[in-house]
């Protein structure tokens, strides 16, 4: 949940901003070795100098982003339609428009000028002809501004009124599931808008960290771990201990995520398999926020962000999405272990309460974690059976209204994605047209490309 807070310049503050900052740089690490270096960082380097983020911004253009959001939309309608009332179509809508106000506001940031612009050219070029490709060392050593980017900070300040605009929307309607559903809308609109044929490798490795940066910021708050750490000296055990853990979120994550495959290898939700990709990424992300929730709650000493905000959330969309409760449990087991066995003694102790409090917090709302068909276990068996049969019933194509409905929705939402698509496929003749006139200007006045 994001909340306004008020930026609070204290050592133990910036640390911890620099380290959520360390989050959003360029991921280098995912080039592929078979890359020609010079041509490649040659037009790395005029991609993220200020006429290149323009020129990005230029392909991402208003009409492009709304068809990619209009997209994203009808395949998050999809995966939620089967929740009664979780939105109508004209909230579907409603929400698509502000995922669009998000990405135009993303691209303004983009293009503003860096305040070591300056400085940035000779970062990069000096990256460039020292690197290696298989480390990167001087490429992992620049900061964000030296990308280009601003202050997380400052990206956090600029986009907040938007995101809090919302937020207030559907924290009035009473749904937390509708923050389930834009969290899953950013994430396929990220998908469709960085896997666009119009931008270059080098552009998607510049614009990724914007798209990542506004997927989180709607469900984990960092900002407020931040926050939170200003009544800490730098020293104190536990403002130290998010230190140490704050940056390896990721690989703690992606530690609990193996085990859980090994574990569960058959657990299968309405998104797919644990392996599946789209899974994984909605995993990880989770499994991060979890994180997140805990060292808040660590520095607020209270257990209320965990208890009143991440339980209601996983409440509202992990039931719905047919997550078992078996694997709610599992995690937050594996998560805690995890975290455990990279402290100390002492540092356990600090940590163990609210280990131990998260799974107690989720352990309390078990019942309504459980699915439908886990609530009837202890059932009697007629009742059972004509649950059952009920169920079966229900499954079968055209002979239930509701079926009927959904897959007359699921029909319409393909009619839809195919006219998006035919839409894109002019967009994409007319941008061909464009770079084609703009190359013979370009020939004709001896500009080079």
């Amino acid at each position: 949940m994001l909340v306004a807070v008020n930026y609070i310049k204290t050592p133990s503050v910036e640390r911890l901003v620099k380290l959520w900052a360390e989050r959003y740089k360029p991921d280098m690490s995912s080039l592929s070795s078979g890359k020609d270096d010079t041509s490649f960082y040659g037009e790395l380097i005029k991609a993220v100098s200020p006429e290149g983020r323009a020129l990005t911004a230029t392909k991402l253009h208003n009409r492009l982003v709304t068809i990619k959001c209009q997209m994203a939309g009808i395949q998050t309608n999809a995966l939620y339609s089967y929740i009664p009332n979780i939105v109508d179509l004209s909230e579907a809508n409603r929400l698509t428009n502000f995922a669009l106000m998000v990405y135009m506001k993303l691209l303004e940031i983009y293009q503003q000028p860096s305040p070591t612009a300056a400085e940035e050219k000779t970062l990069i070029s000096t990256a460039a002809t020292t690197s290696s490709e298989v480390s990167f060392p001087s490429w992992q050593m620049l900061s964000i501004e030296a990308w280009g980017m601003p202050g997380i900070q400052e990206i956090a300040e600029a986009i907040e009124p938007i995101l809090l605009e919302f937020q207030q929307e559907h924290i009035l309607s009473k749904d937390w599931r509708t923050l389930g559903f834009i969290t899953t809308l950013l994430n396929f609109s990220n998908k469709l808008l960085i896997l666009s044929q119009k931008l270059t490798p080098q552009e998607q490795l510049l614009i990724y960290p914007y798209f990542r940066f506004i997927e989180e910021q709607v469900a984990l708050p960092w900002q407020r771990v931040c926050i939170a750490a200003a009544k800490y000296q730098v020293d104190s055990p536990t403002f130290k201990l998010v230190e140490q853990l704050f940056p390896v979120s990721q690989d703690i994550a992606q530690t609990v995520y193996s085990q859980l495959i090994q574990l569960l290898p058959n657990h299968r939700s309405r998104r797919g398999e644990l392996t599946d990709p789209g899974v994984t990424h909605s995993c990880l992300r989770d499994l991060e926020m979890f994180q997140a929730y805990l060292w808040l709650c660590l520095l607020e000493d209270n257990m209320a962000p965990i208890e009143l905000e991440l339980v209601d959330l996983c409440l509202m969309v992990l039931p719905g999405v047919k997550v078992k409760w078996e694997m709610i449990e599992l995690c937050n087991k594996l998560l805690a272990e995890e975290i455990i066995a990279r402290l100390t003694p002492s540092q356990r102790n600090l940590i163990q309460p609210y280990t131990d409090g998260l799974q107690q917090a989720f352990l309390k709302q078990r019942d309504r974690f459980a699915l439908p068909n886990e609530n009837t276990k202890n059932a009697k068996s007629t009742s059972t059976a004509n649950q059952n049969s009920s169920i079966r019933q229900q499954q079968s194509i055209g002979k239930n209204p509701k079926t009927t409905g959904l897959t007359h929705g699921l029909s319409t939402m393909d009619g839809e994605i195919e006219r998006l698509t035919k839409k894109m496929e002019e967009l994409d003749r007319e941008l061909a047209q464009t770079k084609e006139q703009l190359n013979k200007r370009r020939n004709q006045f001896g500009i080079s490309q």
